[in-house]
């Protein structure tokens, strides 16, 4: 089930529809990102968060999220990926990272975010 809810959650991340993302997100959800560096911030709650989705899909052109491996261990799931962008000249960005995600009651509960370089 924790793989499956992880599934729904990035699906619609992918379509970065932050309505269904936080439909599926608790109401306590922690999301930690990777800026500012070296540690990223740490958002906790929905309004928090929301607010973060909706500013970074804003900010984001032509995204595309790519899973290329997922296990889970009870309400723990890891997820490799790549995440594809085009910059505001045009130029193609992208990056590689990990998610640790922790599910509750069918829901995600905390996403820690973890990237390459």
């Amino acid at each position: 089930m924790t793989s499956a809810i992880v599934r729904r959650f990035n699906a619609a991340f992918g379509r970065q529809d932050v309505d269904a993302v936080m439909a599926l997100s608790t109401d306590d959800t922690v999301l930690e990102t990777t800026l500012p560096k070296p540690d990223g911030q740490r958002l906790c709650g929905h309004e928090a968060v929301r607010r973060y989705w909706e500013e970074f899909f804003r900010g984001t052109h032509d995204a595309r999220f790519e899973a290329e491996e997922m296990f889970e261990a009870g309400d723990r799931c890891v997820v490799r990926w790549v995440f594809r962008w085009r910059e505001a000249d045009g130029q193609p960005g992208h990056v590689r990272g990990v998610d640790l995600f922790r599910v509750r009651d069918g829901k995600v509960a905390e996403k820690l975010v973890y990237v390459k370089g």
